[in-house]
C-alpha cells in the first residue's frame, strides 16, 4: 500500500524530475509533505504562486524537460493563471498539481445545486484552467492517481506541449492504495499525428519550389527547438544554402556572425531581416505559428510574393485566417527537417549565392545600432543591450522580460553559439523575467543566469529577490530603469498628443530606489549611468560571483526604431503598412532600392 501523495511525487522521481516550484498550504499538506521526505526531488518555494508557475517555465525552457508547480487549493491555484496561460501559448509543458478540499466538501461533490463554493477556501479550478490547458481533471478517486497522472504527464509533453493540471482533494492525497491497482495509460495511437505519405508528397512540392526559387527564405521558429532539432536545423540549411531569419521565439536558433543569418522579422524586428522575407519567391517557415506581431495587421503582405510551406505540429495554426500557406504541412519540426534533408541529397538545388550577398548587404546597410545609439550622452538601450550580449560567452543562458528588455534584445543582441536566450510572448505579461530566471537557473545547474527587467515589471513580482537570496542564485540583474512603463508612454504620445495617464511618476505610477531595495535584500548591487563605462561596469557583474542587481538608468526618450507603424493617406485612411516599410520611413527612392518585388497598394 502507498499514501496518494507518495504515489504522485515518486512518479515524478521516475520521470528525472529534480526539482518543484512551490507555495506550501493547508489544501495542499500531503503534496507538501511527500515532496519534503523526498530525497530526488528539491523544492524551491517562491513567494507568489505566480512566480512558481513562471519559474516552472523559465526551467522547462531551459531543461527542455517538464517542470512541476505545486500549489494549494482556492487562490493557490488561481494565482497561478499568468504563468498557465503563457505556457499555453507558447507551448511550454507543465505540470501543476493542486491541492483541493475534501471531496464531500467539493462543489463538485452537488453539482446540481449551482453552488459557488462549499468548502473552505475552495474554487472549482479545473473548469476554470480547462480552457488554457491540454488537460485538466479532479483525481476524485484515489485508484485513479495513476491513470490521470499519466494521462496529464502524457498531454503535456506530447505534440505541441502545453500546460496540464491535476487537483487532488485532501482526502485523495492522504488516501492509502495498492499500487497494482494504480493503472498505467495507454494512448490510443502511438507517434506523430500525421501522415508519413502525405509528409513526404509534400516535402516532395516543397523542393520542387526551391529548385525554381531565386529567392528563397528559411523562417526558423522555436518549434524547432521543441522538437529537439536545433542541431539538424543548422546542418539542413547548410546543406541547402539558404538565408535564414528567425522569428521572435526563435531569436537564439542561430548565431548572429552565422554566414546565412539573414536577420530578425516581425512588426518590432530588424529592417534588413523583413527586407529580405518581404522579397522571397520562397518561404519555408517551420516551426512558427506566424502571429499577429510576427505578420502584422496587414497580413495580407506578409512575404507576399512568396510561395510558402508552413510547417506546423498544430493543424489549427496552418487553418486560421491570416497567413494561409501554399503547401500547408502538419508535422513534428525535427520529422519535416529528416524528410527533406533526404529528398535534398537526391536532388541538386541552385547557387544562391547572388541572393545570399544581397541579403548580407542588408544587414550591413541597415544594422540594428546606429552611430547616434552609441554616441548618446545618456544610456541607450540598443547600445546597452549590444554591448551586454557582445560580452556573454557562448552557453550563456539569459531571460528577458517584456517591453523594452526583450523589444531592444531581439532587435540588437547578438547571439553565439550554444546560447539559451528567451522571454514569453504570447502573453508577454509584466513580472516574468526574474521567476522565469530563478527558474533557468534551477534548470542550468545554478550557472549564472542574465536576467533583463524593466523598472516597472520588476516590480511585479519583485518579492523573488528574496527567492534568489535565500538560495544565494548567480543571477546577474540588469533593472533597466526608464522611469516608468516606456510602451504605454510611447503609445499615448502617438495616439493622445503627449497626455499620459499612469505611465510614470508625474502621471501617478512611481518606483522605489532599485539599490536601495537590493539592500533590504542583502544583495550587491551597482549603477550604470555612464555609456563610457558601460562596458566596465557590465564587465564587472558578469565576473562578480552570486548574484548582483544592475540598475542600467536609460535615457527616458528613447523609442523603439525601426517597428512597423501606420500611415494616414490624403484621403483621411490609415493603414497598416507592410513589415518592409518600418518607421523610421526610408526615403523613398531609397526604399525602392531595396525592393525587388512589387511596390504594396493598400487595397481599397
Amino acid at each position: 500500500m502507498i499514501k496518494v501523495s507518495d504515489y504522485m511525487v515518486q512518479r515524478l522521481v521516475e520521470l528525472g524530475v529534480k526539482h518543484v516550484f512551490m507555495i506550501a498550504g493547508g489544501g495542499a499538506m500531503h503534496l507538501n509533505d511527500s515532496v519534503g521526505r523526498s530525497r530526488e526531488i528539491e523544492y524551491i518555494c517562491n513567494h507568489h504562486e505566480q512566480a512558481s508557475a513562471i519559474a516552472a517555465e523559465g526551467y522547462a525552457r531551459t531543461s527542455g524537460q517538464l517542470a512541476v508547480v505545486i500549489v494549494t487549493s482556492g487562490p493557490g491555484g488561481t494565482n497561478t493563471l499568468t504563468g498557465v496561460i503563457g505556457q499555453w501559448l507558447d507551448s511550454v509543458p507543465v505540470l501543476y498539481i493542486s491541492g483541493q478540499v475534501k471531496r464531500e466538501t467539493t462543489i463538485e461533490s452537488c453539482r446540481e445545486l449551482g453552488l459557488r463554493q462549499l468548502g473552505d477556501q475552495e474554487i472549482n479550478i479545473t473548469d476554470i484552467v480547462r480552457p488554457v490547458t491540454k488537460f485538466a481533471a479532479i483525481i476524485k478517486h484515489p485508484e485513479e492517481a495513476g491513470v490521470l497522472m499519466e494521462k496529464a504527464i502524457h498531454a503535456a509533453t506530447s505534440g505541441r506541449p502545453g500546460p496540464v493540471w491535476l487537483d487532488v482533494p485532501l482526502d485523495v492525497q492522504a488516501a492509502m492504495v495498492d499500487e497494482g491497482l494504480l493503472r498505467g495509460y495507454e494512448p490510443g495511437r502511438q507517434g506523430p499525428e500525421f501522415d508519413r505519405e502525405e509528409l513526404r508528397q509534400k516535402v516532395a512540392e516543397t523542393v520542387q519550389l526551391l529548385k525554381k526559387a531565386k529567392r528563397p527564405v528559411f523562417l526558423a521558429g522555436h518549434g524547432i527547438r521543441i522538437a529537439g532539432a536545433q542541431e539538424l536545423f543548422l546542418d539542413v540549411v547548410e546543406e541547402m544554402g539558404i538565408p535564414v531569419v528567425t522569428s521572435f521565439n526563435g531569436f537564439d536558433l542561430m548565431p548572429t556572425a552565422h554566414a546565412l543569418f539573414a536577420g530578425r522579422i516581425g512588426t518590432v524586428g530588424q529592417r534588413a531581416g523583413n527586407f529580405v522575407l518581404q522579397n522571397a519567391d520562397v518561404l519555408l517557415s517551420v516551426g512558427s505559428r506566424n502571429n499577429i506581431r510576427q505578420v502584422s495587421y496587414n497580413w495580407r503582405a506578409f512575404a507576399r510574393a512568396a510561395r510558402k510551406t508552413m510547417v506546423d505540429i498544430d493543424p489549427a495554426e496552418l487553418k486560421k485566417p491570416s497567413v494561409s500557406p501554399d503547401i500547408p504541412i502538419h508535422a513534428d519540426a525535427r520529422w519535416f527537417l529528416e524528410e527533406l534533408q533526404a529528398q535534398l541529397r537526391e536532388t541538386t538545388l541552385p547557387d544562391w549565392e547572388s541572393w545570399r550577398e544581397w541579403c548580407r548587404e542588408r544587414r550591413v546597410r541597415y544594422p540594428a545600432v546606429l552611430p547616434e545609439h552609441r554616441q548618446s550622452q545618456l544610456i541607450n538601450p540598443y547600445h546597452f543591450m549590444e554591448m551586454l550580449t557582445e560580452s556573454l560567452g557562448e552557453g550563456a543562458i539569459a531571460v528577458a522580460g517584456n517591453g523594452t528588455a526583450c523589444v531592444t534584445l531581439f532587435q540588437a543582441g547578438v547571439v553565439k553559439p550554444g546560447q539559451r536566450v528567451f522571454w514569453n510572448s504570447g502573453c508577454a505579461s509584466m513580472g516574468y523575467d526574474l521567476p522565469a530566471a530563478i527558474g533557468a537557473c534551477f534548470a542550468g545547474g545554478r550557472k549564472d543566469v542574465i536576467c533583463l527587467a524593466g523598472d516597472g515589471s520588476l516590480q511585479m513580482n519583485i518579492q523573488e529577490l528574496q527567492t534568489v537570496a535565500h538560495h544565494r542564485l548567480p543571477v546577474k540583474l540588469f533593472v533597466l530603469n526608464n522611469q516608468g512603463y516606456i510602451s504605454i508612454r510611447q503609445t499615448q504620445d502617438s495616439f493622445f498628443g503627449g497626455r499620459h495617464v499612469g505611465c510614470d511618476a508625474s502621471s501617478g505610477v512611481s518606483f522605489p530606489d532599485v539599490r536601495k531595495v537590493a539592500a533590504a535584500y542583502g544583495l550587491p548591487a551597482g549603477i550604470i549611468d555612464n555609456p563610457g563605462e558601460m562596458r566596465e561596469r557590465i564587465e564587472r557583474v558578469l565576473t562578480t560571483p552570486g548574484p548582483v542587481i544592475c540598475e542600467v538608468r536609460l535615457d527616458p526618450g528613447y523609442r523603439f526604431n525601426p517597428k512597423l507603424s501606420s500611415e494616414c493617406l490624403p484621403d483621411g485612411r490609415v493603414v497598416s503598412k507592410p513589415l518592409e516599410d518600418m518607421y523610421p520611413f526610408l526615403d523613398r527612392r531609397e526604399f525602392k532600392s531595396n525592393m525587388l518585388v512589387p511596390e504594396w497598394e493598400p487595397e481599397e
